[in-house]
């Protein structure tokens, strides 16, 4: 089955990513969101998509590492295919549809991408509510970073046609897609998933069997642990261990560059799922305590303009 009319669940930074992504590659996208005032806090990523498309393909003319694999293949780069493609972002950008109404989002979906909240609960009511809204053809991926899909299988009332499909953050620079089923899927949508992620210029990533994170969680995760846990204690700033990180690693960023780029919500909402993070005198409660109060400061990451370091302009700077 070939893909032609996807419905992304949830506009927030990955959601936005996976719709623009897909609609640049010619495909048929629409954002569900959950109310009206979602749709006024995705149309800004939106906006910051298109542009950062537009940037990274301009630059690309006198600038071969602006490279993003995402955008277009290396060999076919010219000046006139660089313009092909920045008349490919504005369609895109025109043709991306937000829309609460379920049966407007989902009625006619060939695949559904869910990427709500990290939250079994929340995740669990919508898709109850989904199964009520698409036809029989329809495929569902999950793009939960710590959940496993065979805690949802059954809820979604088609387990066959139910898998996980992961992104790495801006994806059109980091194009993995990990490919992850759970022991009712279907081997046959484990192929077209795999399929669908090379469509959209994503390099597939066959996860073999369930594991929690996938295979870049697994290895990120305690990385950005190990740092909460050396920030919440006092043992370094994120500015000095970023730069431990990054000079003794050759790394790009450091684990706070990462975690303003992932956003403050899905981490905060995987830590405070810590039993660890009850106990008001672990390190676990405090992490968790020192990232609501940044949240509550609105400083979310990158797409606020201000997390661990301040987006204001130029290079971020360290707070």
């Amino acid at each position: 089955m070939s893909f032609k009319k996807i419905a992304v669940a949830g506009g927030g930074v990955l959601g936005s990513q996976i719709a623009f992504q897909s609609a640049y590659c010619g495909l048929d996208v629409t954002i569900w969101l959950r109310m009206e005032s979602s749709i006024g806090r995705s149309r800004p990523k939106i906006d910051r998509l298109r542009q950062i498309y537009l940037d990274t393909l301009e630059a690309l003319k006198t600038d071969p590492a602006a490279y993003a694999y995402g955008l277009i293949a290396r060999e076919d780069i010219s000046p006139e295919a660089l313009d092909a493609c920045k008349e490919r972002v504005e369609q895109a950008y025109a043709s991306l549809r937000l829309t609460t109404n379920w049966d407007e989002a989902f009625s006619d979906a060939d695949l559904v991408i869910e990427a709500v909240a990290e939250t079994p609960d929340a995740k669990t009511a919508f898709y109850k509510e989904l199964a009520r809204h698409i036809p029989e053809r329809t495929v569902i991926v999950t793009n939960s970073s710590t959940l496993l899909p065979s805690s949802f299988a059954e809820t979604t009332g088609r387990p066959d046609k139910f898998l996980a499909l992961h992104f790495a953050n801006e994806i059109w620079r980091n194009p993995t897609g990990e490919v992850m089923g759970h022991a009712g899927t279907d081997p046959t949508h484990f192929e077209e998933i795999v399929e669908f992620a090379s469509q959209i210029r994503m390099v597939p990533i066959r996860v073999l069997k369930e594991q929690p994170g996938y295979i870049l969680n697994s290895l990120l995760v305690p990385l950005i642990a190990a740092a909460l846990r050396l920030w919440a204690t006092g043992v370094g700033t994120p500015e000095d261990i970023d730069k431990d990180w990054t000079i003794s690693t050759g790394a790009p960023y450091g684990p706070f560059r990462l975690l303003d780029i992932i956003g403050l919500v899905t981490p905060l909402n995987i830590i405070s799922r810590s039993p660890q993070a009850k106990d008001e005198s672990s390190v676990e409660h405090k992490i968790v305590q020192m990232l609501q109060a940044k949240m509550d400061r609105g400083e979310t990451g990158v797409n606020a303009g201000k997390g661990f370091y301040d987006y204001g302009g130029g290079e971020p700077a360290a707070k």
